[in-house]
């Protein structure tokens, strides 16, 4: 089935202003809350956010096979179910009805009354009833980064990591969406130099500038998923932030890898850029070191996209201090090698799991993805605008990511993904 909704030279007749992530070729999913408190899932056009749930109910879905409250709903899961078929009939039908030919919704002021609000006056929620969620580490330079800093150049890298897409499992109630304020956490540390730990609030929160993609069902528990399958499986991408407390990591992580370190706190963006809009960006990923065990080889060269990857720092007086500048497509393993693996042992992937991508890094120290190698390990704070220095994150910084792809005069984003860092918690009883 042709995806129609990526024509470049449509227009919509919503106005979309230059340099918008949200043109009628995005056509992202998300969830909302509607200034009468009903929650419904919704599309966006420019500054514009469209209720399905609305638009199905007024006839502008005839001909698709979708259930009547398939848009009713506080998350996406059940529409992800539907699968690949249903998610491109209905972009396809959104972007038709939205052209600025077609007067069908474009005349008519009682239902676009009903069908059409203003960004400002919406609340993002989470888009996806996130069921598991597993975080790869899959940038090769950000884990020789790492490698360098705690074990030195001969073993930077581990000798599984070029045979392997690694990962572990991550705490899927402490994702929130963008716009969520996140606590200083607190933890077990040891100082440099000491025996023993000590506890208290973490003294270096991190971020991890990462993606990340949510499948549908994908198989049944013990049947693994062939690679150059694995792609039909993938709903779309989201920016993902995860937090990361450095010096909780650091003395948990042997043997078993992160946990409190990592688990207090993961942002994501509110609007799911599908694969299908993601499709003119696809590119070549790097190429492999050795040659992957056959379960892992992936046909065709185009197995990554060009997606342009920024992260800020807003300070509490309000100034934007860029950190960082990378692309996902400098990624060693692809989703969908991600997703062969994750599956090869029989392991069952359901809709609305999300798996992030793991910190992604470019081969230059301004394209970092984490301050952790900005900094590279707080030996070399970053100045900032205003004089202040970092090393890792204040109370009151707020970090910011953005994403966007960009090819014939179209520009395909994914908004924000923000969280601000507050002052931990106070107890109320003796720790």
């Amino acid at each position: 089935m042709q995806i129609s909704a990526n024509n470049p030279t449509r227009k919509s007749w919503l106005p979309v202003s230059e340099g918008c992530d949200f043109p009628i070729q995005n056509i992202p999913f998300g969830v909302f809350l509607t200034k009468d408190d009903i929650i419904t899932i919704g599309t966006r056009i420019g500054e514009y956010v469209i209720d399905l749930g609305a638009f199905h109910q007024l006839g502008y879905f005839k001909g698709i096979p979708l259930t009547d409250d398939m848009f009713m709903q506080d998350s996406l899961n059940d529409f992800i179910s539907d699968g690949r078929k249903t998610w491109r009939l209905v972009r396809n039908r959104i972007a038709d009805v939205f052209d600025a030919k077609n007067p069908a919704l474009r005349d008519n002021a009682k239902h676009k009354e009903v069908i059409i609000f203003d960004i400002k006056d919406v609340e993002m929620l989470l888009p996806i009833n996130v069921g598991d969620y597993t975080d790869f580490y899959s940038s090769k330079e950000h884990a020789t980064n790492v490698g360098l800093m705690f074990r030195g150049k001969e073993n930077a890298l581990m000798p599984n990591w070029l045979h392997v897409p690694v990962g572990y499992h991550g705490r899927s109630s402490s994702i929130v969406v963008s716009g969520t304020s996140i606590r200083r956490p607190y933890g077990q540390t040891l100082p440099a130099g000491e025996e023993n730990p000590i506890f208290g609030p973490s003294q270096k929160v991190d971020m991890e500038l990462e993606t990340a993609f949510i499948t549908t069902d994908v198989n049944n528990l013990g049947e693994p998923v062939p690679v150059n399958e694995a792609s039909e499986y993938i709903f779309g991408m989201v920016l993902f932030n995860d937090w990361s407390a450095r010096d909780i990591q650091k003395w948990e992580y042997v043997p078993l890898g992160p946990f409190m370190g990592k688990n207090f706190a993961s942002t994501m963006s509110p609007w799911i850029v599908t694969m299908d809009a993601l499709e003119p960006f696809r590119c070549e990923g790097p190429k492999k070191e050795f040659k992957p065990l056959p379960y892992l080889q992936q046909k065709g060269k185009d197995t990554s996209y060009d997606i342009k990857l920024q992260a800020f720092l807003t300070t509490e007086n309000g100034e934007s201090n860029l950190l960082t500048e990378t692309n996902f497509k400098y990624m060693y393993w692809s989703m969908s090698q991600q997703l062969a693996h994750h599956t090869v042992n029989g392991c069952n992937v359901r809709a609305g799991d999300l798996m992030g991508s793991g910190t992604i890094s470019g081969p230059t120290k301004d394209s970092f993805g984490s301050m952790l190698e900005l900094t590279w390990g707080g030996k070399e704070p970053l100045t900032l605008k205003d004089g202040s220095t970092r090393t890792f994150f204040n109370d009151g910084d707020k970090v910011i990511l953005k994403g966007y792809c960009t090819k014939d005069n179209v520009r395909i984003g994914f908004g924000n993904c923000s969280g601000k860092l507050l002052p931990p918690v106070k107890y109320k009883f003796p720790i």
